[in-house]
């Protein structure tokens, strides 16, 4: 069952991302449809009549929205852009009676208000599809990269070292994802949006920093891992969560909204005074979480948005406190050597790394397959422990570990198409340009010592949001219907 389920993604990645045609976008989505339904039932799904009885109302309400998204189908990307940060406190497995429940024990689920929006738009692109409507093509520097990475990693899940990790990740996000850009890079871009964009990413870091300090002050947060409420009750320090279930993960999602205003404020596209006191807030939320990794991405992405974007004088400020953090970091890196083990001065994040560097060596060429990575580590070692303590938390190792060096020239393909596709953006309109990357660096940077930069939809929106905007690769010969708003209209800025 698994074994068609990767075949099925593959090809329904492909087709969704690639398709110039009608014909080939429907048969990508059926394929993206057949895969999961058989990773739901590979992960324990009973079909019962109640169950498809749920489907088919499930299916009316989501086409009755799609009657209404077809009439403004420039709200695909607004939509997605609210709903792609939530979890709903849900669980979902065999061992419920409908197959989901309700979370306990201050756990999250998955990204259900986003399949939501993507359910939607998928049945109203689809339905643009049957009608005769034309369907764009996205450009191949988003396109190419994007499918063959979802493919490859669609595919591996036929050699994984841990078929209940892969198929998880297949099921509740990379296939998702790849609907994700299909129905955003052909989504309509009005001239209004980016600033809209820029209003949504900045009013929920906001919303988030303000949930994470009022835990701060109550001492009690709303959703959580277990290791993190023994973590708080050991520590002379109070992490937070907000609206997520990791420190980690509310940090990164703050980052980006503040990103984004700085992007705003160098560019003199906001008050000083209203941006002050945001970034007030947002710095404030941030501090509370404890993340080291978070603190490292906001530090990198403001100086890069500061050398681009800002002034003469900003740059020299920029540059020297760059060079002084590199210092202090340095010396209080080797202070903390110098008394302890590496392993511990790293929070164990070496071990990681090198354990992961050893699963690549052992499988170079196309790795342990998607999700095996922390099963393969486990594997080497001769005593046991759980198995999230060998999480590599490192993007670059976790995809060479588990698709080899395949899988490391097409990671390389998309974060270089993604590049291109950016620097496009921002030569027409500047602002957008730039918070799309700073947004885009802030993932990647967060990445490299927090797992989760394929796991994010951010990171798929941001691609889908670049193509959208730049226009179709390609059209076929029908005329564009009228409820869909030229590109042409965006002026360059």
């Amino acid at each position: 069952m698994t074994s068609g389920a990767a075949i099925l993604g593959a090809v329904g990645a492909v087709g969704v991302l690639i398709a110039g045609r009608r014909a080939v976008l429907l048969v990508g989505l059926a394929a993206v449809a057949g895969a999961e339904f058989l990773l739901a039932r590979a992960g324990g799904l009973n079909v019962s009549a109640k169950l498809i009885a749920a489907a088919v109302v499930g299916f009316v309400l989501l086409a009755g929205l799609a009657v209404l998204l077809r009439r403004a189908r420039w709200l695909v990307i607004p939509l997605a852009a609210v709903a792609a940060p939530f979890r709903l406190p849900l669980d979902f497995g065999s061992e419920h009676r409908f197959y989901v429940a309700i979370a306990h024990g201050g756990q999250l689920g998955r990204l259900l208000p986003l399949y939501i929006v993507l359910g939607v738009a998928t049945i109203a692109l689809a339905w643009d599809a049957l009608a005769g409507r034309e369907i764009p093509a996205i450009r191949w520097d988003i396109a190419v990269p994007v499918s063959a990475f979802l493919a490859f990693a669609s595919l591996s899940l036929l050699w994984t070292e841990d078929v209940g990790s892969g198929r998880s990740l297949l099921e509740y996000f990379l296939l998702p994802f790849a609907v994700l850009v299909a129905v955003t890079a052909r989504a309509p871009f009005p001239e209004r949006l980016p600033r809209i964009l820029g209003v949504i990413a900045v009013s929920l870091a906001t919303l988030f920093a303000v949930v994470g300090i009022v835990e701060a002050a109550t001492h009690r947060l709303i959703f959580y891992a277990h290791n993190l409420q023994v973590s708080n009750t050991y520590t002379s320090y109070f992490r937070v969560t907000s609206l997520f279930r990791d420190p980690s993960l509310y940090g990164r999602h703050v980052v980006l909204g503040i990103a984004v205003l700085v992007v705003c404020l160098w560019l003199r596209k906001v008050d000083v005074a209203s941006a002050a006191v945001l970034l007030g807030v947002m710095w404030s939320g941030l501090y509370f979480s404890y993340s080291q990794s978070s603190y490292a991405a906001l530090f990198v992405v403001l100086l890069a948005v500061t050398l681009v974007a800002g002034d003469r004088r900003g740059r020299q400020v920029a540059v020297i406190a760059a060079a002084t953090v590199a210092v202090l970091a340095v010396g209080i890196a080797a202070a903390k050597v110098a008394h302890t083990s590496v392993r511990k001065a790293t929070s164990d994040r070496s071990r990681r790394i090198s354990l992961t560097a050893k699963v690549f060596a052992h499988h170079p060429l196309a790795g342990v397959g998607i999700g095996g990575q922390p099963r393969a580590s486990q594997k080497l070692v001769t005593n046991f422990g759980p198995l999230q303590n060998f999480v590599s938390h490192t993007t670059p190792l976790t995809v060479a570990a588990e698709l080899g060096i395949i899988g490391v020239l097409l990671y390389v393909a998309v974060l270089a198409g993604a590049a291109r596709a950016l620097d496009s953006v921002r030569r027409r309109n500047q602002a957008l340009g730039l918070s799309l990357a700073a947004v885009f660096l802030a993932l990647f940077v967060h990445s490299l010592a927090y797992s989760g930069f394929f796991e994010d939809p951010i990171t798929w929106l941001v691609l889908g949001i670049a193509a959208a905007y730049r226009g179709p690769a390609r059209v076929e010969s029908r005329p564009i219907p009228a409820v869909t708003e030229p590109r042409e209209a965006v002026p360059a800025r």
